[in-house]
């Protein structure tokens, strides 16, 4: 049995609920779990287990023992997933102030659909890029709230007939406490199969899931690796990780994990991934991380390899209303937390051993710090076991769409909103950071679950531009529910981009900018399963928790009106 095997069920010393692999382990992949005549029933229980290093671990385990499966649905199919929340107690000190009456409140039980308790011992799921409707036992976050002392929860829904084949995740979303259940490891991967009928480049090719989570460093007080050149001394953030250094190098924010194999600073033993010699695959590569961007390439003897990018959050990129197989031909991608890339790789020769790693990202000088690092080796073997997914060889071709092409809609308004951070007591450089982001025109306030307004009102059938600001000296990741979005123009210029995003950068402000930097996005309300009320938000799950997120609410469709154009704030 190849290393690190006993991960994927639960079988672990007594206590350890959640057991992962060493470091150095091969890298396995999930259990799929496939529906089966149009349906797809899973139980699955969400777990803790705080370790002997005083993390706390997450993770999800299914009714045969696996941890974190793969969910493979096709458009139309439906979805009957049990809940079962078994955290355990947490210490009463940790949670915050403001979330104490909801706390106790979440300790008595209620209707989960409408208790909205946000607790370190609630939760709930959000099924991530996909265009389901923001109620109830489907994809509501903002009041679905489960606890402990509640039975197993319902969640039913039909992957939609025009879901984009693609990588979709599924993960915690209760606010305050996102970041520690995702950053614990509560995540896994939801794949809509049929990519190979939306591109038939990638028709037969063996396919391989692999997802990058970051951690809390197991090392944190080691001295950085001696082969890496002397940094400057390490600076950390109000958070205590380590804030960026700007050189590439030095002691990480957090660790990043492939398939749950730990690759820690400060050597960073790569995990371990065998191909056949020369062989074809297709990568679905999700980034998981609750704070860790990543910059991913392939090297064989150093040098970069074609990265053959298919899809994108998502979304194949030749769905854009042109005809023609596409890929992309590049040398590195960049993913930041929550987003998804798929992309063919072709494995090393053998005698040559190929490395997959991270570049690091420049956050800004508020940011975290993501280094240059490795992630797995990529050895050639003609004995490497094929991936436990393939492909179909003989695709049909896909229905087209029914809806004109994003880029080529115009859209109702334009509206403006903008990231900004400010210290919780001005006179106290220590304090904690507070999160925003406002609509142009407002005062920034933090996000609010209990009070039901929405910070923008828009209407279902309609497309709409919004301008995103950075006010802030780091770098944000803007994310909304139940959609995807066109990337029009990145710091002021037009992007060449004509595929679709559900997750973007937005560059961060330097002091002697004349002005904030900005991404333009045209905004899709046209599904209907888009109506309801939802939220938008940092990826970054620290800046989310912290308040940095906000409400819409997309009204229904008025038959028979056409919306006129605008421009404005609301």
């Amino acid at each position: 049995m190849l290393a690190g095997a006993s991960f994927l069920h639960a079988t672990a010393p007594p206590g350890n609920s959640c057991p992962r692999p060493s470091p150095g382990s091969a890298v396995l992949e999930p259990e799929d779990l496939r529906s089966r005549d149009g349906v797809l029933k899973v139980d699955l229980t969400i777990r803790n287990y705080a370790a002997p290093d005083g993390s706390t671990r997450y993770c999800y385990i299914d009714a045969n023992g696996n941890q974190a499966p793969n969910l493979r649905l096709k458009p139309g199919d439906l979805l009957i997933l049990h809940l079962k929340n078994d955290l355990t107690a947490t210490d009463p000190a940790t949670v915050p102030a403001s979330h104490r009456h909801a706390h106790m409140k979440a300790e008595k039980g209620g209707n989960p659909c409408a208790s909205g308790a946000m607790t370190a011992k609630s939760t709930n799921l959000h099924f991530h890029g996909l265009t389901i409707p923001p109620v109830c036992h489907q994809d509501d976050v903002v009041k679905t709230s489960i606890s402990p002392s509640d039975p197993p929860f319902e969640y039913r829904f039909r992957i939609p007939q025009n879901e984009p084949p693609g990588l979709y995740w599924y993960h915690p979303h209760i606010h305050g406490f996102s970041k520690a259940q995702v950053l614990g490891g509560a995540s896994g991967a939801l794949v809509v199969e049929g990519i190979e009928r939306a591109n038939k480049e990638v028709a037969g090719l063996p396919e391989r899931v692999l997802i990058i989570r970051d951690q809390d460093l197991l090392n944190p007080n080691a001295p950085p690796s001696k082969s890496e050149p002397v940094v400057p001394k390490m600076l950390i953030d109000h958070d205590g990780d380590a804030a960026n250094n700007g050189t590439g190098f030095g002691k990480p924010a957090k660790d990043l994990s492939v398939n749950f194999v730990p690759v820690p600073y400060p050597d960073y033993p790569p995990a371990a991934i065998e191909m056949k010699p020369g062989e074809r695959q297709l990568w679905r590569v999700l980034n998981a991380s609750a704070i860790t961007y990543l910059n991913l390439a392939v090297l064989f003897n150093r040098k970069p390899q074609p990265l053959g990018l298919v899809a994108l959050d998502g979304v194949p990129l030749n769905q854009n209303g042109t005809s023609g197989d596409l890929i992309s031909w590049q040398t590195h991608l960049g993913v930041p937390p929550g987003a998804r890339v798929e992309f063919v790789v072709k494995g090393p020769t053998t005698g040559v051993t190929g490395l997959f790693v991270t570049r690091t990202v420049d956050t800004g000088p508020g940011g975290e710090n993501d280094p240059n690092r490795a992630l797995a080796t990529i050895r050639a073997s003609e004995g490497a076991p094929e991936p436990r997914s393939t492909l179909g060889a003989s695709p049909e071709p896909p229905p087209p769409s029914s809806l004109p092409w994003l880029g080529n809609v115009t859209p109702v308004r334009t509206r403006r909103l903008y990231f900004s951070e400010k210290l919780s007591d001005p006179n106290n450089p220590n304090s904690a950071t507070e999160f925003y982001i406002t609509v142009d025109g407002k005062t920034p306030a933090l996000f609010d679950p209990q009070s039901g307004l929405p910070d923008i009102v828009a209407k279902q059938g309609t497309v709409e531009d919004w301008i995103i600001e950075n006010r802030s000296n780091e770098l944000h990741a803007f994310h909304i529910h139940q959609l995807h979005f066109l990337l029009l123009d990145y710091l002021g210029q037009p992007a060449n981009e004509p595929y679709l995003r559900d997750t973007v950068n937005v560059p961060y402000y330097k002091d002697k900018m004349l002005v904030y930097p900005s991404v333009k996005l045209r905004m899709d309300f046209r599904d209907p399963n888009a109506a309801g009320v939802f939220v938008y938000h940092c990826h970054l799950l620290e800046h989310e928790d912290g308040g940095m997120m906000g409400l819409i609410r997309v009204e229904p469709a008025d038959s028979g009106k056409t919306p006129k154009s605008a421009v404005t704030s609301f």
